[in-house]
């Protein structure tokens, strides 16, 4: 499996968080990995195509909301990013989800 790109902490622009944060299906699933660390991708419950997946899981990592790294066999393993950016932008993710939570049943 190549590498796969994670921007840096400093890197990491707001406009970049917010539209990764502005999709529901994003929105569960980085619920989802805040809630249970390291999951990989091939647990999460869904119907949506492995490629649409696939894309929401890049756009996450690409804002710097999570990092995949390769697990057993073939499988990619999702971490929420929450402490680096945190430091960058306070409480503005644990706000977000737990907004989504009140608000939204997550499910993918």
């Amino acid at each position: 499996m190549s590498y796969l790109p994670h921007p840096r902490t400093a890197d990491v622009e707001l406009t970049s968080v917010l539209r990764a944060l502005s999709d529901t299906t994003r929105l569960a699933l980085l619920d989802e990995i805040s809630r249970h660390p390291g999951k990989s991708c091939g647990t999460f419950e869904t119907t949506m195509a492995k490629s649409t997946l696939s894309a929401h899981f890049k756009t996450l990592r690409s804002a710097g909301l999570i990092h995949q790294s390769v697990g057993p066999g073939n499988s990619r393993l999702n971490w929420p990013r929450t402490d680096e950016i945190d430091a960058r932008f306070p409480r503005l993710v644990a706000t977000v989800l737990e907004a989504y939570s009140t608000v939204e049943s997550p499910s993918l």
